[in-house]
């Protein structure tokens, strides 16, 4: 079976610079301070509007390490980076948690012109991506979600949505563009399924087009997959990931008295995840999958399934995916190995984008081993740097 070795540092960090691996560094160690990572993020969006300089350090910190920049056309310097590397971008329009129309109506026409960029250069950004509270109000969701009456306002409000989301899927579709349609939180999932799954059988009948995302840090998601195999009669795009919102659903699972749907254990999720990507490479002739993980084992497991099978590392139905600015020691290893290797490159209004630069703040400090690993990485690249010059 291929060995990869994660620990490549000298591959892992080619596109970076002595500077950016200083920056990078003092970025990471910052994430060790649980008041600044609770408390920064709403400091900085009362005073961003006021005080230029707070703007100007978010921006020059960690806007820069995990954003592309604040518009498609600031992208183009890291498409270009990722691309040298034979890494492809996927365009992430990172707005959220607002509530008006005229903001869910732009937010659907800026995802709608990432599909058109991808369309003219498919190698470089092989998927575009959406998540639906961007193109509508998560209140709405929960109550359609939920299965509870809607007034005669809030149906014409969600036939909006229903048009949104059918107008981003058509746009991929005409333009031969793949599309990943993110998860979000367990109680509007439900919804986000019944839209998307209705999308793949629309545009899915010659290849996978649309994807959903499967969060497996909740339960029965194996048995998910199984049961879309059975009931769909199309091709089916799966985006693989563990999960990003684990505090948030067991608190509101124990403060509304239901079952948690999140695993009990990390290693349940695990599991979950290994054999979700199982499933799919048995079946991999009618599923397209990309792997979003930022697990090293989780990676050279399906590199093994690939290797088991007899399946070229670029096979055209399996990519992996991690999000920029992080594990860059996984996204450039398998690349280097000719492996389909892609990076969430989210892009944005530095302030509209605060909430995706928390969750990354929170998920690095939170999640065991993370901050360590990035950090210990860095240190052997520099250290390795600095043995070369002698």
């Amino acid at each position: 079976m291929p060995n990869i070795n994660f620990n490549n540092t000298e591959v892992a960090f080619a596109h970076k610079t002595d500077a950016d691996l200083r920056k990078a560094s003092l970025l990471f160690k910052s994430f060790n301070y649980p008041i600044l990572i609770k408390y920064g993020p709403g400091i900085a969006a009362s005073l961003i509007d006021y005080l230029p300089p707070v703007k100007s350090l978010i921006r020059a910190t960690i806007f820069t390490q995990f954003c592309g920049g604040e518009s498609i056309t600031d992208c183009e310097k890291a498409i270009r980076m990722l691309s040298a590397s034979k890494i492809g971008t996927i365009l992430d329009y990172s707005v959220e948690g607002e509530e008006k129309e005229s903001v869910f109506d732009h937010t659907c026409k800026e995802i709608i012109d990432t599909i058109e960029k991808a369309a003219k250069n498919k190698s470089e950004i092989p998927f575009s991506v959406f998540k639906t509270t961007g193109i509508g109000r998560m209140d709405l969701l929960t109550k359609v979600n939920a299965k509870t009456a809607l007034t005669d306002e809030e149906s014409k409000e969600f036939d909006r949505v229903k048009a949104r989301f059918e107008s981003i899927c058509n746009a991929a579709a005409t333009n031969g563009v793949r599309l990943f349609v993110d998860a979000e939180d367990s109680w509007i999932q439900d919804i986000i399924d019944e839209l998307t799954y209705e999308a793949m059988k629309k545009y899915n009948s010659e290849r996978a087009i649309i994807y959903n995302t499967i969060q497996c840090y909740r339960t029965g998601r194996i048995e998910h997959i199984q049961q879309k195999l059975k009931d769909l009669n199309c091709h089916l795009g799966f985006k693989i990931v563990r999960g990003a919102y684990m505090e948030k659903e067991r608190a509101r699972a124990q403060e509304m008295g239901y079952t948690s749907p999140i695993h009990l254990s990390k290693e349940n999720s695990d599991a979950e995840y290994d054999g979700a990507l199982r499933l799919c490479v048995e079946h991999i002739d009618r599923v397209s999958i990309c792997a979003g993980t930022h697990n090293e084992k989780s990676s050279q497991l399906l590199c093994d399934l690939m290797e088991q099978r007899g399946l070229k590392n670029d096979h055209p139905h399996i990519y992996f995916a991690q999000l920029l600015g992080m594990s860059d020691h996984i996204s450039f290893n398998l690349a280097n190995l000719g492996y389909n290797v892609a990076k969430y490159v989210p892009y944005g209004p530095v302030k509209a984008v605060l909430p995706y630069l928390s969750r990354r703040a929170t998920e690095n400090s939170s999640v065991k081993g993370q901050v360590g690993r990035e950090l210990g990485l860095i240190k052997a690249e520099q250290k390795r740097r600095q043995q070369s010059k002698k």
